[in-house]
Formats: C-alpha cells, structure tokens, sequence
C-alpha cells in the first residue's frame, strides 16, 4: 500500500489544484472514524460539510445503496421508476411541504430554485420579462455555478469567471432594515441560509428569519431557504428555520445529508401552485430522482428520524458548547453555532485557523478552516458524549 506522501505527491500531478486539503489521506471510514492509509484514527468533525450527518457508512443506508443496485441503478426521467414517488412523498412530509424536485448536487438545486422564482415572478407576479430581481446576503455561500458565484461577496469566487448573470441584489446578512429597502416591484425572492455556515458558521439575530419572512409575505416576495448544510438535523433541529415560529419558508432547498453519506441527492420544495408553473421540457436532469439516489435519500431520512439525529445534535451540541465556553485559551475570540454546527473563531493576532486545525489532525481530529480565522466543528450526529470529551480534551490542548 502506498504511503500517504506518496499518495498526495501522485494525486497533485494529476488533480485541478483547486483545493487545499489537510494533509491526510482516508481510506476507510465507520461512524464517526476515519482511517487513513497507515490505519491511524480521525473523529470526523468536518462531515463533509454536513453531507454525513447520519455517520460513515451507516448500515441501513449502505443496505439500502447495495439492494436497490442490485435491481435498478438509473432510468432518467423518460419514464417512471418505483422509487421516486415514495422517496418525495416522503420528504414532503417531513418538510411540510406538498411538491418537491429532485436534483444531485446542492448547486444544482440552487439553480432550480432561481428558476422557478424567476418563473413564479413572471407567471404569477407579473413582474415585467426579464427583469426578475433576487436578494441574496453578503458573504453567502450557494455553490460554485457561474450565475451562484456572480453573487457572491467573495471575490476569490468570482475572480476570473465573469461576465456573470444579472439580477441579484446583495444585503447584509441578519439587516432588517437592509431587506426591506432592497426589495422592489421587480423582487421576485429572497434567498438566504439560516446559518452562514461556509461565512464561518455566522448566526443571526433572534427573530431575523420569521421577520424576514414576514416582510417577504407582506410585499409579495417568495422566502426561500438554503438549508443544504443547515437542514436534516445538523443545528438541533429537522430544519434550521424550525428554531423561530413564522419562518416557515416558501421554497425550501435541500442537499448534503440527503444522501446519507453515499451519494449525491439534492431536492427543492414548495407549494403545488410554484411547482405547477414548470411544464415538460422547462427544466431537468439526467440523473435527478434516479432509483438508486431516491433508495438512498429514504433510507437516509428514516435514519434521521427513527434515531432521532436532531434532537441528539440540540442535546449533544448544547453539552459541545458548554465545554467549549469553559476553555481558557487566549487566542479564542468567540465560539458560536447551533446543534453540532458550532465555529471556534481564532483572533487574527493568533494567526491563521489552518494551524491549528493542522495541529489537531496530529492529535487524530479532522476539522476544517473556513475565512482565515474560523475553526468549524461538525461531527457526524450519532456522536456519543464521550467522543465529544475527547474532542475537547484535543482542542484544549492545541488551542492552549
């Protein structure tokens, strides 16, 4: 077996140098473990950004993967498979919420959901042909699309991408007051996370998100929600937007956990008089609602139900932060977050959070930077108390 300096020197000759991974190399996972190629152990806290919220390789869902593979793998949409209307009916159910359309990757949802507010604005709104406008917040993350990273804040993700879609306006994240002078005859949504996660796991004000829809209400705006790393129990709850009473949203966009851990299933849902608007031909996916991703995307919010995940993440993510608070480190600006969405935020002075997260993958914990100074925490949610003792003896250690 190659070693894993080998590995890495070998995978950066022939990979896109687009990222850049802590300096380990998986081969096996289980639960809340990772194993690298010489077979040393890592707690899991990245999740892959919340994609593994049920753990590595949860039984049901690998059963799940394997028997349906076994019968049927792919048909596309030019026919019916028997796995995707139980899969979205469903989910429907959990999200309260009576259609749903089912893509891959959370982008790809993303893009459904501009696409059909754009169609709802001109369809139902009347706003005039190809002046739809959406609102977006500051520091967003939505994907890695050209018409998503046209409005980002970020500049590294626009960066040599351009030109770049128009009809998006950006406001402050959290900023009332900044929404409501934003919104225009023209609006046609807003789009928000109910947690900047990627911003470094940015939480806003009490009661923002029900006021937020209350005013989209008020002035004829849909309200939809990105809870692709937010949703499926991550912050304590099914959904994100469950913490506030009022914020429920018109269109809800969903991803990451959706697919246990195995494979890539995204969705979008909203009412039946949104969905209805798309005809045969305005919208699709080779792969989309596939049987295989319809198998896994059951199995996967059974497992988040029947064990109960998101009240395991408001228990366990209270006792997290709790433990965290009681560290005396310095160089510890603020600990924030929800459920097992929880960020250590490092004083710029104490230089930059790669360091540190390089120093706990010496202490066998995965952990990723996010904006130079944040430290995100997001174990899978069927990690048990001890585990997270550990943890904290770790980060006591490094951050010390």
């Amino acid at each position: 077996m190659s070693s894993s300096g080998a590995v890495i020197v070998e995978t950066e000759r022939v990979s896109a140098p687009n990222y850049s991974p802590l300096p380990v190399v998986i081969s096996r996972g289980e639960g809340v473990f990772v194993f690298d190629v010489e077979g040393r152990k890592y707690l899991d806290c990245i999740s892959a950004y919340s994609s593994l919220n049920q753990g590595h390789r949860h039984p049901r869902i690998v059963a799940a993967l394997v028997e349906q593979a076994g019968r049927l793998t792919l048909t596309s949409r030019a026919v019916h498979n028997d796995r995707m209307g139980p899969f979205l009916a469903e989910l429907c159910a959990l999200a309260r919420l009576p259609m749903a359309l089912p893509m891959n990757t959370g982008a790809e949802a993303v893009e459904t959901a501009i696409k059909l507010a754009r169609k709802w604005g001109y369809r139902t709104k009347g706003v005039a042909r190809d002046r739809a406008e959406i609102v977006v917040c500051r520091n967003n993350f939505h994907g890695r699309t050209t018409t998503i990273v046209g409005f980002s804040s970020e500049q590294q993700y626009r960066e040599d991408f351009g030109p770049f879609t128009p009809g998006f306006k950006l406001v402050d994240f959290g900023d009332l007051d900044a929404l409501r002078g934003a919104i225009t005859p023209s609006t046609v949504a807003f789009l928000v996370e109910p947690i900047q996660a990627e911003a470094g796991i940015i939480v806003p004000p009490r009661g923002y998100l029900a006021a937020a829809r209350a005013l989209c209400r008020e002035r004829g705006v849909l309200f939809v929600l990105d809870e692709i790393q937010t949703g499926l129990g991550r912050t304590g709850k099914m959904f994100a937007y469950e913490h506030e009473a009022g914020a429920e949203p018109d269109m809800l966009i969903l991803g990451k956990a959706l697919g246990g851990g195995v494979y890539p299933v995204s969705a979008v849902l909203a009412s039946r008089e949104i969905m209805k608007l798309l005809k045969p031909g305005d919208h699709g996916s080779t792969f989309g609602g596939n049987p295989l991703a319809a198998a896994v995307g059951i199995a996967a919010l059974r497992v988040l139900v029947d064990e109960k995940l998101a009240e395991r993440a408001a228990a366990h993510g209270e006792y997290l932060f709790r433990k965290l608070r009681e560290i005396d480190a310095p160089c510890v600006a603020e600990i924030r977050g929800s459920g097992l969405l929880l960020g250590i935020e490092v004083a710029a002075a104490a230089g930059p959070a790669r360091v540190y997260c390089e120093r706990l993958v010496e202490r066998g914990v995965l952990a990723k930077d996010t904006h130079e100074q944040v430290i995100r925490l997001a174990p899978p949610l069927i990690v048990e108390r001890a585990e997270l003792d550990w943890l904290v003896d770790q980060l006591r250690a490094v951050l010390r």
